[in-house]
């Protein structure tokens, strides 16, 4: 066989790489490392800190209000706005969190050993 016939193609240098190949600016590249960590926080601290940041964020709209009604100049009716609105997102993804381990937990329960 002829090995002029085949073409060579340079398929390293055709490659096309991506901000995930190399990292940005100090980001490290992401395909190259481990997505797990070994220091992970356990389960009882990802919720306690679930929690915590809820009671915040459903406290901020009131604490707010507070404010405003005292005569703080520092507070603006849109941002009591704002705060009351990403209170309503929170309650509303909580809800749908606690009634997906609600459903998780009765189809462990459901499975048969």
């Amino acid at each position: 066989m002829n090995s002029n016939f085949y073409p060579h193609y340079d398929l390293a240098g055709r490659i096309q790489h991506s901000k995930i190949d190399f990292g940005v600016g100090d980001m490290k590249p992401m395909r190259t490392s481990r997505v797990e960590t070994t220091e992970s926080p356990d389960f009882k601290q990802v919720f306690s800190g679930l929690l915590e940041n809820f009671n915040a964020e459903v406290n901020a709209p009131d604490n707010m209000i507070k404010d405003v009604m005292s005569g703080n100049q520092n507070v603006d009716v849109h941002d009591v706005m704002i705060a009351m609105a990403k209170s309503e997102i929170t309650v509303n993804i909580a809800t749908q969190a606690v009634g997906k381990v609600i459903n998780a937990y009765d189809r462990i329960m459901q499975i048969q050993v």
